[in-house]
């Protein structure tokens, strides 16, 4: 590292000096920062990502399809449900201040501006690409062998699936569904000039681009859409095109369920369905569109001016995932294998085993997830083993992990799962792999109609000798074999009974709707969870007022709970010194004067995503320090999170893994400089420059280059690796 730290190195770096902001009223909203502006800057870090020399050329375009899918699901849920607020007239201020509509007219602003931004970066990217040998044409480009070869692909691939749709009053105006993409035409019959106004939906079914032959190493590519109007006087015989727009509709996604529903997976099943026919929020559409054939489309979209955005570009840029090519190797991150952990291998691959040996904390991606399933694998087929309980919030098609809960139930095992049927946009799967698992024998539980069961859970209930044995896994991620590949996460493997017993008093809970009378270790929401942190802050904060070292350090993917805000906010007035990682939304204001001057926010966005959610507290000795109080979590600091969700919070006790979770996963989060960006007191982020030849540390190189330290054969709390990384 430099010898001067970076700004964005908490920990090396000091605390930069407080802003006075005289304009603030400090005991007012104002102390906030507006929700869904914080998240629009998220997405923004997302699309700057995509301007980034350091990364590959093609993950830079994955980094802005990502981008355009995270604002279609802003759009879909938060934007629908603060439009909903408008039109029923609903003044309420969020904390910040800002009513519904005033926060409506601040993200549309803002919204625009990142999409021309998104718009201007992927010109960019094309060109690159280009030069890359790497082509997106456009039909004006193709040559005759082109235009011979895809007219053969319309015939072959194409034409069979589109519907095209005339709009008169004999044809109602069809329904296009949640990112339903169109072609709206201005045909002309040509025996008598006659007008026609029709639609040709691009059906989703068909990649989005369509590879051309190309000589050499070359890649070249023609979007669908040009594809059908090279060929819409075979749609249209006999019509001439005059005139064409593209356009894209986005629907209000966010599912209203009966609180009383009699049977709710049945009342799931309405609800999805009823969700592709919700009100539009959003109609994007290409530059250049006839006034009068976007005024019928838009009166029959039901959809005001100040819903309609005009892009001049690409529409529907969530596609683009598809150009990041896996034959260009040269243009994308190097290959990363998860590690198997050493404990692990030592015992001949057996998981049990290796948790016996003692707690083992496992850094996904960095250590396969495969452990994960793995567990629950060896129980499902050890005749030792009597009972297994597991939670099931979001999870794959075909889970590995429901396939071993299955095949437990199928060999005569007691098996409890709780399928979390409010997974937004999980619905569905879950809804199938809930009937998958009783058909197994299984008994599955769906919680609570008025909370979501967020908590990341799994025991193993195994006989030896003359004792029931728990062996528990808590996750701070969910049991997604896809997601765990990019999502940074923690497992927790023990078989200390406390954490067993109390795993299982959850488990009851949410079954039977019996409240746990105590914990030894676990607290959870909605109940204890927010509550021992709020002691835990203002134990901190008591710290500070008698001198001693008072330091707090968390990561979580959003804060904006106003209690939790407030506590950390007097905890920096008392002198605590807390620095957060937050990767997402931030509703805190860090850094001013009088108020959080002892509080800083840093976000990092790189190859990985982050989602681990850790509190440590220094505990009177500062941090880091083997005193510390540390825990991790499933819950972010958000009122949905602490009061309308089942979360965990557990203390992590073993000296070991303590350190690991200190000294080496928060330590090296806090040291990054390469993927970080530091929160100003104005709500913006900022990402310090990098001269080029200078070594910026990233905790994501870090982490692949070091295995975990508690996951390694002979380990102890001493054995932290030094916070350094080869470099390219």
């Amino acid at each position: 590292m430099t010898d001067t730290p970076f700004l964005s190195d908490f920990l090396r770096a000091d605390f930069p000096p407080a802003t006075e902001l005289h304009d603030l009223d400090l005991s007012g909203p104002a102390r906030f920062f507006n929700r869904e502006l914080s998240w629009l800057g998220f997405n923004w870090r997302v699309v700057e990502e995509a301007e980034n020399p350091r990364v590959p050329l093609l993950e830079r375009l994955r980094f802005l399809s990502i981008s355009a899918t995270n604002l279609d699901e802003f759009y879909t849920v938060r934007v629908a449900g603060l439009r909903e607020l408008a039109h029923a007239g609903n003044t309420t201020p969020a904390a910040d201040g800002l009513t519904p509509a005033e926060q409506l007219v601040l993200i549309d602003e803002d919204a625009r501006k990142l999409m021309q931004t998104q718009q201007r970066v992927l010109v960019e990217l094309l060109a690159e690409m280009e030069a890359q040998n790497i082509c997106v044409l456009r039909a004006a480009d193709l040559t005759q062998a082109d235009r011979d070869y895809l007219a053969d692909v319309f015939l072959t691939q194409v034409f069979a699936v589109l519907s095209p749709l005339a709009i008169d009053p004999a044809h109602p105006f069809p329904f296009i569904p949640n990112t339903g993409y169109a072609l709206a035409l201005q045909l002309e019959r040509m025996s008598d000039k006659r007008p026609l106004q029709a639609l040709l939906p691009i059906p989703a079914q068909i990649d989005r681009f369509i590879a051309l032959p190309a000589e050499d190493d070359a890649q070249r590519f023609l979007p669908l859409e040009d594809l059908l109007v090279l060929n819409i006087d075979g749609l249209f015989p006999g019509y001439r095109l005059k005139a064409h727009f593209e356009f894209r509709v986005l629907r209000d996604s966010d599912l209203e369920v009966e609180e009383e529903a009699e049977d709710l997976v049945r009342e799931f099943e309405v609800a999805l369905k009823r969700r592709r026919r919700g009100e539009v929020v959003r109609l994007t559409h290409s530059a250049g569109a006839p006034p009068k054939l976007k005024a019928v489309i838009m009166e029959e979209l039901n959809v005001d001016l100040d819903e309609v955005i005009e892009i001049d570009g690409m529409i529907g840029m969530a596609d683009l995932s598809e150009l990041v090519l896996d034959s260009r190797t040269d243009l994308l991150w190097p290959q990363f294998i998860p590690r198997i952990p050493e404990r692990v291998t030592d015992h001949d691959g057996d998981m049990l085993a290796a948790i016996r040996t003692k707690d083992m904390l496992l850094h996904h991606p960095y250590e396969t997830f495969d452990m994960v399933v793995r567990f629950l694998q060896q129980a499902a087929r050890d005749p030792q083993v009597v009972a297994i309980k597991q939670t099931l919030y979001r999870t794959s098609r075909d889970s590995p992990i429901v396939e071993a809960l299955c095949e437990a139930a199928e060999d005569g095992k007691s098996v409890t799962a709780l399928v979390e049927l409010k997974a937004r946009f999980d619905e569905a799967a879950n809804i199938r792999q809930s009937r998958r698992l009783e058909r197994a024998g299984a008994h599955v539980v769906y919680g609570f109609l008025d909370l979501k069961t967020h908590a990341k859970i799994s025991t193993v209930v195994r006989r030896e000798g003359n004792q029931l044995v728990t062996y528990t896994h808590y996750g701070t991620g969910n049991y997604h074999p896809i997601t765990a590949r990019i999502y940074t996460d923690l497992s927790l493997f023990t078989c200390d009974q406390r954490l067993g017993r109390d795993a299982t008093k959850v488990f009851n809970y949410l079954s039977g709707y019996a409240q746990p009378d105590s914990l030894d270790n676990l607290a959870i929401s909605p109940t204890t969870l927010k509550p021992r942190l709020l002691e835990m802050i203002a134990a901190e904060a008591d710290y500070a007022r008698a001198g001693k070292p008072a330091a707090i350090w968390a990561k979580m993917n959003s804060i904006i709970d106003a209690d939790m805000i407030d506590a950390l906010y007097d905890a920096s007035q008392a002198g605590v010194r807390i620095s957060l990682v937050v990767r997402g939304i931030c509703g805190l204001r860090p850094g001013i004067r009088g108020l959080s001057e002892n509080i800083r926010v840093k976000s990092i966005v790189g190859r990985f995503l982050e989602h681990s959610r850790i509190i440590c507290f220094g505990n009177g000795s500062g941090l880091p320090h083997k005193k510390a109080r540390v825990f991790m979590s499933s819950a972010d600091w958000m009122g949905r999170n602490l009061n309308r969700r089942v979360e965990t919070l557990v203390e992590i006790e073993n000296a070991t893994v303590k350190a690991q979770i200190v000294s080496q996963i928060m330590a090296a989060n806090l040291a990054d400089v390469a993927q970080s960006w530091v929160m100003g007191p104005d709500g913006h982020f900022a990402r310090p420059a990098v001269e080029d030849g200078t070594f910026a540390f990233s905790c994501h190189r870090f982490f692949m280059e070091n295995p975990s330290l508690s996951g390694r054969g002979t380990a102890g709390a001493s054995d932290v690796p030094q916070l350094t990384h080869t470099e390219d």
